[in-house]
């Protein structure tokens, strides 16, 4: 006979989240008892809908017990579908699917803005409902460091769920996988749910990378929308194959680092000033830069301190990143102030694109500034400048022709 099992959270620092638990019988139907703060206005629609999950999970006989602290749909349904596998491990059961709103289906871009990420841990529903409101470039539903082991498969499906319920808004859906092989059970849970990206964590070889490349095609199969990648160089090994990481396939979009476990790999630690990993830094910029994809700087985990964080950001800036992770909302704002280009920057930048639309115009080989002679790579960094102060709202679209 199965063994009861729960899921999910309770107590009095607990809100939208429940506990289920999930008692097997040998007969006698499906009881199911509720507590909740709002029972007289809401009881009998969690009867009913644990009645229906029951149901489609092919649970005949059983004792539930479910304690509401102001949980959504999407996650009473990931906890009684969670505390039902552990009970009698459904594994080849149909999941209980909330339905997917039409913002869920919006498509990912190739080129935008990786400015900001925010993580948000995949087994905490409270974090994820209002995400999209705060601004950031991307929204990151986290399976992996901030999932204790135990919860892995719990907070699998709550993401599973969130992906077809939530509006994020304008940033970029993003999901962190666990390593692998782990990590493949996360994407067959997640990438049918139209994930824009997947970070791939403790990336250390090029494998790493085609692994889960090969893994999310054999899931959409042919014709699917494009996942997009971004491997997490976080070791020494997978500093010195950063390149190869970044040039393994396509569909990579952005390269970054993660501190804490590297300054752990080479045996020391972190500190405000950086100088220990300074040097793995400059080469996850120059990986990505050679392979011609977005370089993003590890997060800065002093949330109290935004002073230190916009340093942090200015020197990111100054060796070359061009985007940050968060671990809070606060963040995210000095982030965005922190890599937007100057006036003086958007001033040079938009001079000199137009030098080069001007001589490109006249047939010209040479393009010049004044007396001074522009190479290309210049105008491409004017370019990259000139976009990024577009779309920040800094330059007006017609900019031209106030030239």
């Amino acid at each position: 006979m199965p063994q009861s099992a729960e899921a999910g959270r309770r107590g009095p620092d607990v809100r939208s989240d429940c506990w289920v638990r999930v008692t097997p019988k040998r007969s006698g139907g499906r009881k199911i008892s509720v507590k909740s703060k709002v029972e007289s206005m809401y009881g009998e629609a969690i009867r009913a809908q644990a009645e229906e999950g029951l149901e489609v999970l092919g649970v005949a006989h059983a004792t539930v017990d479910v304690e509401d602290a102001g949980a959504l749909p999407f996650v009473l349904m990931a906890r009684l579908e969670t505390a039902a596998r552990r009970a009698y491990g459904l594994e080849v059961a149909e999941p209980w699917l909330p339905e997917a709103i039409p913002a869920s289906r919006r498509p990912g871009e190739k080129e935008r803005f990786r400015r900001s990420r925010l993580y948000l841990p995949g087994n905490e529903p409270k974090f994820a409902l209002n995400a999209g409101l705060h601004g950031a470039d991307g929204i990151i539903l986290d399976l992996e460091d901030s999932v204790a082991p135990a919860e892995k498969d719990a907070a699998r499906i709550l993401v599973r769920n969130a992906l077809r319920t939530l509006d994020f808004g304008a940033a970029e859906r993003m999901v962190r996988i666990n390593q692998l092989p782990l990590g493949f059970d996360d994407l067959d849970a997640v990438i049918p749910e139209n994930v824009h990206l997947v970070l791939i964590p403790k990336c250390e070889s090029p494998q790493h990378v085609e692994d889960v490349d090969a893994k999310i095609r054999r899931i959409k199969g042919e014709g699917g929308r494009r996942v997009y990648l971004m491997p997490i160089i976080e070791s020494a090994l997978g500093v010195l194959c950063a390149f190869e990481i970044a040039t393994a396939s396509v569909n990579v979009v952005a390269l970054t680092i993660g501190l804490e476990d590297y300054t752990a790999d080479i045996g020391t630690q972190r500190t405000e000033e950086g100088l220990e990993s300074r040097w793995a830094r400059s080469m996850v910029v120059n990986a990505a830069r050679a392979a011609g994809i977005a370089p993003i700087d590890s997060v800065y985990s002093d949330v109290a301190n935004e002073d230190g964080l916009r340093r942090s950001v200015v020197e990111a800036k100054q060796l070359g990143f061009e985007g940050k992770g968060c671990i809070h909302p606060g963040q995210i704002r000095v982030i965005h102030e922190a890599f937007a280009p100057s006036e003086e920057e958007i001033d040079k930048a938009t001079r000199i694109v137009t030098a080069f639309e001007d001589a490109d115009a006249k047939g010209l080989a040479v393009v010049a500034l004044g007396s001074k002679m522009i190479d290309p790579p210049v105008v491409r960094r004017a370019h990259r400048t000139v976009d990024h102060a577009l779309r920040a709202g800094l330059l007006a679209k017609d900019w031209r022709e106030a030239q």
